[in-house]
């Protein structure tokens, strides 16, 4: 495995989401836990094992079966309101990393997915579904919308573990909406929780994710 530089999370290292989906693909899990144990290295080899993916010997991330998954994810919105959350992406002012491949306002070719604050704290986002559409993708789409429930209290995070199963995956084109909620912030941790739902509210993927403060 290689994680082009496209897919990048932050300055230097890969996407969390993209990359938890890439090794959950590689290792054949459709509903898979993702441990990132170092931040994922971009334009590097990576060898999958049984105990995890390795750059060398470095353990990148640990990939295992997520068993049970509970039924997790945040209830959809309207469309037009979450387009009208998304106009107030805190991370059009101040974001810890503009050109996340997700989520970053700087990034030329990106997801372009922009989280914004619903008056619950919840975030929401609409996310037209690019034309190349794949697991890693939907597990990307996932990714920061559940992060910025935390992240937009003013202190970055960056995805610690991730546990994700897709449903269906979008149409290229469709107009869906991403939605995520912090349901726990203690210390450093906070617990999040995200979904994408079609164009007609049914809910395509979700996810239960865990991040870690920085700085």
């Amino acid at each position: 495995m290689l994680i082009p530089a496209r897919y990048n999370g932050p300055p230097g290292t890969g996407n969390g989401g993209w990359c938890a989906g890439v090794f959950a693909q590689a290792a054949g899990i459709a509903q898979a836990q993702v441990t990132l144990r170092v931040p994922p290295p971009l334009e590097v080899g990576l060898d999958l094992r049984d105990d995890g993916v390795w750059a060398g010997g470095t353990l990148v991330a640990s990939v295992e079966p997520a068993g049970s998954f509970p039924d997790v994810g945040v209830a959809p919105v309207p469309h037009a309101e979450a387009v009208i959350a998304a106009k107030g992406f805190p991370g059009f002012t101040r974001h810890p990393f503009p050109g996340c491949f997700v989520c970053g306002p700087d990034h030329p070719d990106g997801l372009r997915i922009f989280p914004g604050v619903l008056p619950d704290g919840r975030t929401a986002a609409p996310w037209t579904v690019p034309d190349e559409v794949t697991e890693p993708t939907v597990w990307a789409a996932l990714d920061c919308p559940g992060g910025w429930a935390a992240i937009a209290s003013g202190r970055p995070y960056v995805l610690g573990r991730i546990t994700a199963a897709i449903d269906a995956l979008p149409e290229p084109g469709a107009e869906c909406v991403v939605v995520g909620a912090a349901t726990a912030i203690s210390g450093r941790k906070a617990t999040v929780e995200s979904a994408v739902h079609g164009p007609d509210g049914r809910r395509l993927a979700a996810a239960r994710a865990i991040w870690i403060a920085v700085g």
